[in-house]
């Protein structure tokens, strides 16, 4: 049986030198998109970004969900996980949706904007070199081990350990470990999150358990009404808040 496999990235130990955001480009060929890797943004062209706050820097990629909420709300499969945890997509599959983009709660797909057969892009944790018998280009690249590849059991106790050893060093949480149900990419900082650009107060439940708990009490002859209008609704508002980001970032 494979093991489930997942990244650690320790904001005490980065740098900021874009070592893993060079191997990463490289590892995808993916064309350079700005001139300043820290002021690159996530998109279709950009699976892996470092941001700069203050004197620390923070890595933004996918978390590769326990459950993942786009590949609940795929309607043709187009989004799948592997058993080592990594989700995956297929762009044969894709019918153009973007239902993921809407569904993420860390608000990572990206949309190929500027092409006529569009895909949904995003980090696959480098999944065809894994099957290889490598390790994801961004871990390999690392020179000081801020980001470690490796099985989920063994990054989730040093992760612990850390935090243990050294309580004036880290904020005591691990995040990514339970934010959205968990998933396979984990983070350690020295303050809170929040100040790093991470998305706070996400539920511990994954978000598939939302949809299926509301469908399970109410009454089914309601559910193509209530559900499927408040669902468009709220995919509605997402789209049009992804949209409008996705312009201001290219303004900028």
């Amino acid at each position: 049986m494979l093991k489930e496999k997942g990244i650690l990235f320790d904001v005490t130990l980065c740098i900021g030198c874009g070592s893993c955001y060079d191997a990463c480009k490289e590892a995808n060929n993916l064309p350079k998109t700005s001139e300043d890797f820290l002021k690159d943004h996530l998109s279709d062209n950009t699976f892996n970004v470092i941001e700069q706050y203050d004197d620390l820097y923070a890595r933004k990629m996918c978390m590769h969900c326990n459950e993942p909420a786009c590949e609940s709300v795929c309607l043709v499969g187009a989004i799948t996980k592997t058993p080592t945890g990594a989700v995956v997509y297929d762009a044969d599959k894709c019918i153009g949706c973007r239902y993921c983009m809407q569904a993420c709660p860390h608000k990572i797909p990206r949309y190929e904007w500027g092409t006529t057969t569009p895909r949904i892009r995003k980090c696959n944790m480098c999944a065809e070199r894994v099957s290889k018998g490598l390790i994801p280009a961004c871990a390999e690249a690392c020179p000081n081990e801020a980001t470690l590849y490796g099985d989920m059991d063994q990054l989730i106790a040093i992760a612990k350990r850390r935090l243990q050893e050294n309580p004036d060093k880290y904020y005591q949480h691990i995040y990514g470990l339970e934010e959205a149900g968990g998933g396979h990419v984990l983070v350690l900082s020295p303050v809170p999150f929040e100040q790093l650009g991470y998305i706070p107060e996400l539920p511990k439940e994954a978000m598939p358990e939302f949809t299926k708990r509301a469908m399970e009490k109410i009454p089914s002859v309601v559910v193509g009404g209530g559900i499927f209008l408040g669902g468009m609704y709220w995919l509605t508002k997402r789209k049009n808040q992804i949209a409008k980001e996705e312009r201001s970032k290219h303004e900028n």
